[in-house]
């Protein structure tokens, strides 16, 4: 089958994509960086899981370093940093990727090893075993990180049902009772060549790291031996739930805690509607970015009220939350509730002034930017778009969209989206009772 390059270009960026007979896809990039980054993505996370195997991605995430019938467990890290490569991994709700930093004349020799590992691992009892205790710790640490206890609070609140309340991590008392071969069945099942994005980025010709990349490719592994009850996907439920139609909420107490901890959520449209998340995103800027943004100013800087607070517009494929997270004395909390509400009705009320919106377009337009200047920066970039959205033009288009909104579309977002008398909103103070209305 001929090569099928098509060359994509913008002002900043001019990738090349490439696909594979086998259905894998190749994003490849030269900029003059001495150092090639290869990012294997593959859109599979903790949201395409049920609960009977929740954290199961996350868990084959360590396994897949195990080693291959060709690579014993740990001979690929021994090999990556024999020649001063790095290389890591990481799972979240919608996505899990691996990758490999390397010099530019090592990587037609350490790519194949990538490649190897994340396509053919093995998944050996005694290490699944072994492996099952660090993700048993790991889970562990997590319930005892307030910042991580917070997040997993604010998330079983935002969802009802959607599978994003559910953590990447998954409960211990799941992972105690995973089997190894339902790992090797969930593997087969996801780790195929069609379900990888292969980017890669860095100083080398393009073809010539498409060419490592494709002759690194290797086929799905025929020792994988499936059970009689291989993993068959039955998605969770994924329609987007309804606006909150009532502020309701939830109260905890953490004796570990010095400061009181304030979340404030509403649904929003996610990637799957991504032309509305371009103003909510300007909007979260507008409130939190920089020393001048509103309630930053408001609440940090003149008031004294909180000792840190942020806003994120946080996009996941289905749906998309607007998160407002505040750290502050306990007896400040309901004054912070009426000035973070009174502040986004003056959103909705008042349109904000070109020149705030024009700091605003600069920061987050220029955050972007500085933040795509690496290999492994455009090798992220490319290989979340391609493999989670399938289509690249939106990454390059995101400065363009955040320069083209209005003052008009902001008011509108924050009308449509962020109602002040329907949301959710969860306070945890240092001490120690739980409670929820």
């Amino acid at each position: 089958m001929p090569s099928i390059f098509t060359p994509l270009s913008s002002r900043r960026n001019a990738p090349t994509i490439h696909r594979l007979a086998n259905g894998l896809t190749i994003v490849a990039e030269q900029i003059p960086v001495e150092a090639v980054n290869l990012n294997l993505w593959l859109g599979v996370g903790s949201a395409i899981e049920t609960d009977d195997i929740n954290g199961m991605a996350h868990f084959l995430e360590h396994m897949i370093f195990k080693g291959t019938a060709r690579l014993t467990s740990g001979e690929f890290e021994q090999r990556i940093e024999q020649r001063g490569a790095i290389t890591n991994a990481a799972t979240s709700q919608d996505y899990t990727h691996y990758y490999i930093t390397t010099a530019p004349q090592d990587f037609a020799e350490l790519a194949p090893l990538q490649m190897e590992v994340v396509l053919n691992a093995a998944i050996p009892d005694a290490a699944f075993e072994r492996e099952r205790l660090v993700v048993l710790e790991e889970i562990r640490r997590s319930e005892d990180n307030p910042r991580r206890r917070t997040f997993y609070r604010s998330m079983e609140a935002a969802f009802d049902r959607l599978p994003y309340r559910r953590r990447v991590l998954g409960p211990a008392s799941v992972i105690e009772h995973l089997r190894p071969q339902q790992m090797r069945d969930f593997h087969a099942t996801w780790y195929r060549p069609q379900s990888i994005t292969a980017a890669v980025v860095g100083n080398l010709p393009v073809e010539q790291m498409i060419d490592i990349v494709a002759e690194s490719m290797i086929s799905s592994p025929e020792s994988v031996v499936k059970s009689s009850d291989a993993y068959s996907p039955a998605f969770p439920d994924s329609n987007p739930e309804q606006p909150f139609t009532t502020i309701q909420r939830y109260t905890y107490g953490d004796p570990s805690l010095q400061q009181a901890r304030l979340v404030m959520l509403w649904r929003v449209p996610g990637m799957a509607d991504l032309p509305q998340t371009y103003a909510l995103d300007a909007l979260a800027a507008v409130l939190s970015q920089g020393r001048t943004s509103r309630l930053v100013r408001d609440l940090r800087e003149e008031r004294g009220l909180v000792s840190g607070i942020s806003v994120s517009n946080m996009t996941y494929i289905h749906q998309g939350l607007f998160y407002i997270s505040a750290q502050l004395p306990s007896e400040n909390l309901d004054a912070v509730e009426a000035a973070i509400v009174q502040h986004i009705q003056s959103l909705q009320t008042t349109p904000i002034h070109e020149a705030e919106l024009r700091r605003v377009q600069t920061l987050v337009a220029n955050r972007y930017i500085f933040g795509n200047e690496t290999p492994s920066d455009r090798a992220n970039l490319y290989g979340y778009y391609q493999a989670v959205m399938g289509d690249l033009t939106p990454a390059f288009d995101y400065p363009d969209r955040i320069q083209q909104l209005t003052v008009t579309d902001l008011q509108a977002a924050a009308q449509s989206y962020l109602p002040t008398t329907a949301y959710r909103i969860i306070t945890t103070k240092p001490e120690a009772s739980d409670n929820c209305h």
